[in-house]
């Protein structure tokens, strides 16, 4: 009988040789891929052992190490359902995110074991265990007196694999139900369409308590056996000095631009690399273009969720056409997209409106929230995702922002992401943002927050005079502040929130 477990598609992937190197870390110490089966298995005897429920789950807060990962993959295996947690959360998040999912068990860094034991025990959590990134903790003490041999858990395509709490900036963050069936569906296409395999080495340095770095990294290198270079942490310097090594990169834009102040980063540097992905935030056009100068490579940008896993691509073969800066790419195969207005009726190509998607990648649905579910999927199925953007001709996709971004001013629609675009292009500037803010008048206005390139002096005034020109005055920010930096979430995003809240008396 077939096992439709994730674990078990990327097990059996795994290279013949098992004691080839399947992760090496910058410290030295090299994981083998035999190290990992049987990490995983002396894990998932562990977890049984415990005697949980059916479809327990795993919550886990602890920093990056190569035995996070190993527990992940260990929790699937089991046949369990995993929750990772950001490692930014404090106390009153871990406590909602605890007692709304309700783990069996809560594993932690031992540093905040005391707060972190004392919210799990009170929820009614029975096991709280410690992991450090330096191999201690009570998870792995514990883990060493089970064996090394372990039978992969039944799971069919429909069961749940892991919860992933949004980030919550409209409210109290949602978990989504990613099942077995959606990951390894996903998995599978992006290994063809990225062009995987054997040989391949990642460079990994993302956090894994997203879809980023969690599901599309650690997936893909599996899948193809492919070896990867683990960095607990993201150095630009030490990832340049990595890329010699390697042949495929995934990044936040955060990165990236990190990654261009690096005089190391030359053609030569990164020769050998195939493939340099970004997502999880918008890419400006000008870190796209520096890129490609600098390196010689053109970034392939893509477009995914925590609903729903990786969505478009860009083109990896350039026989299905080019990297297209400041597009999404096309939607991956088996991922249907389109555009519909307001009114749930679809739009013409080059339009902008609401994206719906429908898949075998798309989530089962909210955890524990069936009305907020239902709201979120149309009549004949589509899952909205909140994204407002465009499908032109030829099928590139681009997004224009987020729907709770739209501004509506004096009964028009300003999306923001036009704006920052024409912003970005002016001198001295080196990223932008604008939000709505309440208007007596308007409802509401824009406002731009503006961040200036090294050395450069802007002026926001002038900034605003020189947009009447070139756009209809509607559109046009009513104040343009200049600041040092934008707040940003641990993937790099904007938060357009904490804006909105810091300016929404300003026309009061």
């Amino acid at each position: 009988m077939k096992n439709d477990n994730l674990f078990a598609a990327l097990r059996a992937a795994f290279p013949g040789a098992l004691d080839a190197p399947a992760v090496e870390t910058t410290t030295g110490l090299v994981y083998s891929w035999r190290d990992v089966d049987r990490a995983t298995a002396m894990l998932a005897n562990l977890l049984r052992a415990l005697n949980l429920p059916p479809d327990s789950r795993i919550a886990v807060q602890v920093d990056k190490s190569v035995e996070a990962m190993l527990l992940y993959l260990a929790t699937l295996r089991a046949g369990y359902v995993y929750l990772p947690l950001n490692t930014a959360y404090q106390s009153a998040e871990i406590e909602y995110f605890i007692g709304n999912a309700e783990p069996a068990v809560v594993v932690c860094a031992g540093r905040n074991f005391g707060w972190v034991s004392k919210i799990a025990f009170k929820a009614g959590t029975r096991h709280v265990f410690t992991l450090n990134d330096d191999r201690t903790g009570s998870l792995l003490e514990r883990a060493a007196h089970h064996g090394d041999r372990h039978e992969i858990a039944p799971r069919a395509s429909g069961d749940l694999a892991a919860i992933i709490y949004t980030s919550g900036t409209t409210g109290r963050s949602k978990g989504a139900m990613l099942t077995h069936g959606n990951l390894l569906s996903n998995a599978l296409v992006l290994k063809d369409y990225w062009g995987w395999k054997g040989g391949d080495v990642l460079v990994h340095a993302l956090p894994i308590f997203h879809v980023h770095g969690l599901f599309v990294a650690i997936h893909a290198a599996l899948l193809s056996a492919s070896k990867m270079i683990w960095l607990d942490k993201f150095d630009a310097r030490t990832v340049v000095g990595k890329l010699p090594e390697a042949t495929v990169f995934m990044g936040v834009p955060t990165l990236y631009v990190r990654m261009l102040a690096e005089p190391g980063l030359t053609r030569e540097a990164a020769a050998n690399m195939r493939l340099f992905i970004s997502g999880s935030a918008p890419l400006l056009i000008e870190t796209f273009t520096a890129w490609q100068e600098r390196t010689g490579h053109t970034i392939l940008e893509r477009y995914g969720m925590s609903e729903t896993v990786m969505l478009t691509s860009n083109p990896y073969d350039p026989r299905d056409g080019e990297r297209r800066g400041g597009t999404v790419g096309f939607p991956l195969p088996g991922v249907q997209v389109r555009v519909h207005g307001d009114d749930g009726k679809a739009l013409p190509l080059g339009e902008v409106g609401n994206i719906e998607v429908r898949g075998p990648n798309v989530f089962k649905g909210y955890w524990r929230m069936p009305e907020k579910t239902q709201a979120e999927f149309t009549a004949d199925g589509w899952f909205k995702t909140g994204d407002v953007g465009r499908i032109d001709g030829q099928g590139y996709v681009t997004i224009v922002g987020r729907s709770k971004d739209l501004i509506i001013s004096g009964g028009y629609n300003v999306y923001p992401a036009e704006i920052e675009g024409y912003i970005n292009e002016m001198p001295g500037v080196a990223e932008s943002a604008l939000v709505g803010v309440p208007h007596p008048d308007f409802g509401e206005v824009g406002v731009a927050v503006v961040i200036p390139k090294a050395g450069a002096k802007l002026d926001g005034d002038h900034i605003v005079s020189a947009l009447k020109s070139r756009l209809a005055n509607f559109k046009i920010p009513k104040r343009c502040f200049v600041a040092q930096e934008l707040p940003r979430n641990s993937m790099g995003k904007v938060q357009k929130n904490l804006l909105r809240e810091q300016h929404k008396q300003l026309f009061c």
